[in-house]
């Protein structure tokens, strides 16, 4: 996720292995840099590899903080004296964009309750990403959740215990870590959604920046599988946050480019001069090659997915459900949108009893691969349903937001297919004005921030979406001297 192998190639790293892989071969005339999370399995590993040793010399780094009784294991394996070095480097997590996070953990809570396995791993997660960003804290937590009172209780007692690391120069105003419930708003990962970033992990799934193409009809082999990364890809990194009408365009664009750098088929390399420019310029416009041919499969595929399962009339409607409160109206559209018309099951779902006979059959006609169980409907109620949130995600709008309402309808929504906000957008907003409720996110210990918070760490329990992302983009822009950073136990789209 951070770094491709061929910039690892460049620092003449030439063999990649998993510690775990049997049967590797004694290579003595190799250095070996090994990067672990410090888990006992790893320790384990790394002391059995120490026993008999393959390479001549160990550099050895632990994503988090390791305890001295396992160095001390470490140690007493070195019997021929092969380990130069031992370092903490805390990367404990993935980074997903430059400012969102995910620990790829799924199902983190049983019922209402942490799974303690996931608890734990979530609690390193958070505390490497404190260390390596160089944070210490002052902790508000969701009170209507008491997974995230308990993470926000676990965050606190690793740094009371590694006081030392913590130590940092104190900055005027102290950062902030909110931890929040997905509970609180499980409607955002349910929509559908019209940015490229977004799009493309809502309809084919984005894991550790890899895109699985391999069911795209007629696919060439060596697209089978791609990745996306800002860090390597310009046209990605410059159009993710923008919307699949602005895209179209930008690929066209991207395309005429391409078209216009080509060598030309019949290009005279006439002098050592001709021949010197065409090598230098091949490598860029090979690199350009394989950034064309990605992107338009990319983008091919999305629209075929959105023409093939009906996605603009199906976001039209959740986005009048999820934003409007004219539900009456909404349901008459509902029923026409579900008539037989190749609508996927996945989206069904969202319309609760309606979609279900009592048997749990649908009544939409849609032949998607997904079962649908009334359970499933009535489990999403019971997780994210009124009872449960501590705030009130579809509120009775007062006299001000109503008004705020009509005159942004006056401007013209920017898009029917974007109207809705997260509500991490208002937390975020009322966060950072200084109006965020104490008697809803209170402080972990006496202390409260007297000034509005610069520094901010968010993390969501139950995982963040990238709609989500692109209102923390969208916030750090439009709020200079505020730097938000956007974490989660996953990333979530409808499927997940």
């Amino acid at each position: 996720v951070v770094y491709t192998q061929s910039e690892i190639l460049q620092r003449e790293v030439y063999l990649f292995e998993r510690l775990d892989s049997p049967n590797r071969e004694p290579m003595k005339h190799l250095k070996a840099i090994c990067f672990l999370r410090p888990t006992k399995e790893n320790v384990e590993l790394l002391v059995q590899e120490l026993r008999r040793p393959k390479y001549s010399v160990y550099f050895i780094y632990f994503s988090n903080v390791i305890s001295k009784s396992d160095v001390k294991a470490l140690a007493e394996a070195d019997e021929q004296e092969v380990v130069a070095e031992v370092q903490e480097f805390y990367g404990d997590y993935i980074a997903v964009n430059p400012h969102v996070f995910s620990l790829n953990l799924l199902g983190c809570c049983r019922g209402r309750s942490w799974d303690p396995a996931q608890l734990s791993r979530t609690t390193q997660g958070l505390t490497a990403l404190l260390l390596s960003l160089k944070k210490c804290p002052m902790i508000r937590y969701q009170l209507s959740s008491e997974p995230a009172k308990r993470l926000a209780e676990c965050v606190k007692q690793v740094i009371t215990k590694e006081y030392e690391l913590f130590d940092f120069r104190r900055t005027e105003v102290p950062p902030l870590l909110l931890i929040l419930d997905r509970s609180d708003d499980a409607i955002t990962p349910l929509l559908n959604q019209w940015t490229y970033q977004a799009m493309v992990h809502e309809l084919l799934g984005i894991n550790n920046n890899r895109i699985d193409l391999s069911r795209v009809p007629g696919i060439s082999k060596d697209l089978r599988e791609v990745v996306l990364s800002a860090e390597n890809d310009e046209f990605y990194a410059n159009n993710m946050y923008l919307n699949f009408a602005e895209i179209g365009t930008n690929i066209k664009n991207l395309m005429e480019d391409f078209q216009r750098r080509k060598p030309k088929e019949q290009q005279k390399l006439e002098s050592i001069a001709d021949m010197k420019a065409f090598v230098e310029n091949y490598p860029q416009f090979k690199k350009m090659s394989g950034t064309v041919s990605k992107h338009v499969t990319v983008v091919g595929e999305l629209s075929r997915l959105v023409a093939e399962r009906n996605l603009l009339e199906v976001s039209e409607v959740e986005q009048e459900l999820a934003c409007q409160s004219d539900h009456s109206s909404a349901l008459q559209v509902l029923i026409l949108a579900l008539k037989p018309r190749g609508i996927s099951s996945c989206h069904c779902l969202g319309s609760g009893d309606l979609v279900l006979g009592g048997s749990g059959s649908s009544v939409c006609g849609c032949s998607g691969s997904w079962p649908l169980p009334a359970q499933l409907v009535s489990a999403v109620v019971e997780y994210g349903g009124k009872r449960v949130r501590g705030s009130d995600l579809f509120s009775t709008k007062d006299a001000v937001a109503i008004t705020k309402q009509f005159l942004k309808g006056l401007k013209g929504i920017e898009n029917v297919y974007t109207q809705h906000q997260p509500l991490l957008q208002e937390t975020l907003d009322q966060l950072i004005k200084g109006k965020l409720k104490d008697s809803q996110y209170p402080y972990l210990g006496p202390n409260t921030l007297r000034d509005r918070p610069q520094d901010i760490i968010v993390f969501l329990i139950g995982g963040a979406t990238y709609e989500e992302a692109l209102a923390v983009f969208n916030l750090n822009r439009s709020n200079p001297g505020v730097r938000i950073v956007l974490g989660g136990t996953t990333i979530h789209n409808t499927r997940r």
